[in-house]
């Protein structure tokens, strides 16, 4: 197929450079409704580092052999607030949390109920002055060139550059799902002294017209979808956040 370029404002888009115009011709509720009939559908997953290692993994054709980069690009169609608790020390088994919530407001399982008044919510109930129910934010990306979205799970001590990110879009009249965005690593170091992993955040282009309106249908449809996407072990690492780091956060949205 040839390409063809699409003018908006003074950037000229190739449309075998960008890939989200493929979106023209898939709908994504019936080719799930087809091909996984009878199968459960999950979510493919980016994952950050452990330790101070500046490289994520990405899902690849052979789920033995994942690909390491240091950077990606995508769009973020859809992104929430998510907690989850666990009554016992994490063991290595991939075990759902006693208690999670998807959207940081109501929890499901034991205790359950009002985040925001629970005890594990408070510091001091976890290891280290820190909160037993750990927060975590989940990002669903449409990379280019595909058209079924990845899940990446970002841990406490990403949450001060997402948020910064977010609102510099806003400043500039963006919405997240209407950008390209860079995703990228930086080493950094808590209160305790260890290092980790830190991601952020690099907007690369606006959108075209055409790809805004092709992404904007399968945004909505991720949206009503992302409530019944459950937990697994990429949403319950440990915070690298000490008790100090967070609760400065928190007060004043700048780190400790």
């Amino acid at each position: 197929m040839m390409a063809k370029t699409t003018k908006n404002s003074k950037d000229i888009v190739s449309v075998e450079d960008t890939g989200y115009l493929t979106l023209r011709d898939f709908d994504f509720k019936a080719a799930i409704a087809e091909e996984m009939d009878g199968l459960n559908t999950f979510f493919e997953r980016i994952k950050m580092p452990s330790g101070e290692t500046t490289l994520y993994q990405l899902p690849a054709d052979n789920p033995e052999e994942p690909e390491f980069a240091k950077e990606f690009s995508a769009v973020i169609l859809h992104h929430h607030p998510i907690r989850a608790y666990f009554s016992q020390k994490f063991n290595g088994a991939a075990n759902p949390p006693d208690c999670g919530s998807l959207d940081a407001v109501k929890g499901f399982g034991n205790p359950g109920g009002d985040c925001k008044s629970c005890i594990y919510n408070e510091y001091n109930s976890g290891d280290n002055g820190s909160k037993a129910c750990k927060e975590r934010h989940r990002l669903y990306l449409l990379r280019e060139g595909e058209m079924f979205p990845v899940i990446l799970s970002l841990p406490t001590g990403s949450l001060k550059e997402l948020s910064r990110y977010l609102m510099r879009l806003l400043t500039r009249g963006h919405k997240s799902s209407e950008v390209v965005t860079k995703f990228t690593l930086v080493k950094a170091t808590n209160k305790g002294g260890i290092v980790y992993a830190k991601a952020c955040f690099q907007m690369e282009r606006k959108l075209t017209d055409e790809e805004m309106s092709l992404v904007a249908g399968l945004s909505e449809q991720i949206k009503k979808l992302s409530c019944t996407v459950g937990f697994d072990d990429v949403d319950t690492e440990p915070a690298m956040l000490s008790k100090v780091e967070a609760t400065g956060f928190a007060a004043t949205g700048k780190s400790a």
